[in-house]
């Protein structure tokens, strides 16, 4: 059956809006009819290279749909069912997953090496990007791909919790581990960032402070629990110490993936404080430190993958967090497209423009 779907078909190519052929669900595989898939800097970095995974490629991870068809052995979910969609499942196996760190599973993207579907004009074999082609009307997935939606929540909004929701609370409540009282900062308004807002305000932070090189974004940083915010610039570190009694905060979450980033938000935590990285960066952004600086400001810094998050364990616990109130997986969106949109959605992150866009199918 023929569906639509945006397409890599090469690295640092244009994404085509073309038809594929999906194949029915085998043995343990489910379909999905997608209803929202969230546009993330994720896939961007699949497009320019920055992650190596085969294309071409259906790109979209971030997503939420029903389920219209299962595999045989499949008894998790049914025809009818609303899912989140899970796209780094680990396999329960391998080393990081015996220890408990199901987030650094060795396995998790084997299935993006799997051919997932075929062009329907030319028969061309297409990938699943991370895993799980979200960027298309339909989808069909492993078993594992797929976690059931939570109650009370839009199953639009739901998308988000695949990624950027996850991403952004497990960086402050897993990885950083931001305590009641403490100070901390963002770095970078997008969806992860807006996440992370909303959830150092749920960690009880004391004073939460947004960083973004765009001014048009300070209302909406505000809105998700920012106190403070400041347009980046070579005082930034500066700045935030002045706003934290000169010492700086105790914990900074950098979601950009830049060195200079990077630096700045380890230079703007105070002696002993916490810098989780989030941002995914490419290989020629070197970030430099010198021996004495180490020894003498005793800072942590740590990269965070996928929130260190289960999504098997954190879905319930965000879900009581949005039917609470404490929590807006629709307050990340900042525009809402269709599938056709989805190339000019991607020249405006490439462009360092824009906030997280939502393709509604």
């Amino acid at each position: 059956m023929a569906v639509r779907a945006a397409v890599l078909p090469a690295v640092d190519a244009p994404l085509e809006i073309i038809g594929i052929d999906l194949p029915e669900p085998g043995p343990g595989r489910v379909r999905v009819r997608l209803a929202a898939a969230g546009v993330c800097h994720s896939d961007l970095s699949l497009s320019n290279g920055t992650m190596r995974l085969p294309v071409p490629a259906v790109l979209g991870h971030e997503g939420s749909g029903t389920v219209v068809a299962v595999g045989e052995g499949v008894g998790r979910v049914a025809p009818g069912d609303p899912v989140v969609l899970n796209w780094a499942p680990s396999c329960g196996a391998c080393p990081a997953c015996a220890r408990g760190e199901v987030w650094l599973c060795a396995n998790a993207l084997a299935g993006a090496a799997e051919v997932h579907a075929r062009r329907a004009d030319d028969g061309t074999d297409l990938y699943p990007g991370l895993n799980v082609a979200a960027f298309a009307e339909e989808t069909v997935v492993p078993a594992s791909c797929v976690l059931p939606a939570p109650d009370g929540v839009p199953l639009t909004d739901a998308a988000l919790l695949g990624c950027a929701v996850l991403t952004g609370y497990g960086a402050v409540h897993h990885s950083a581990r931001v305590r009641s009282g403490e100070t901390v900062a963002v770095f970078g308004v997008g969806g992860v960032g807006l996440a992370a807002l909303q959830s150092a305000r749920i960690a009880g932070a004391s004073t939460i402070v947004a960083v973004d090189v765009s001014p048009a974004k300070e209302e909406l940083a505000r809105s998700a629990g920012a106190t403070d915010y400041l347009v980046a610039s070579d005082t930034t570190a500066r700045e935030i110490r002045a706003l934290t009694g000169k010492e700086g905060v105790d914990v900074a979450v950098e979601c950009v993936g830049r060195a200079t980033t990077i630096r700045t938000a380890w230079e703007s935590t105070r002696r002993g404080g916490r810098t989780t990285v989030v941002g995914i960066g490419g290989k020629d952004q070197q970030v430099t430190f010198n021996a004495l600086e180490i020894f003498h400001w005793g800072r942590t810094l740590s990269g965070c993958v996928y929130g260190n998050s289960d999504p098997a364990r954190d879905l319930p616990v965000l879900a009581e967090h949005i039917r609470a109130g404490r929590l807006d997986p629709g307050a990340l969106v900042t525009e809402r497209i269709t599938l056709d949109d989805i190339p000019a959605a991607f020249d405006t992150m490439t462009a360092g423009k824009g906030g997280r866009a939502l393709v509604v199918y």
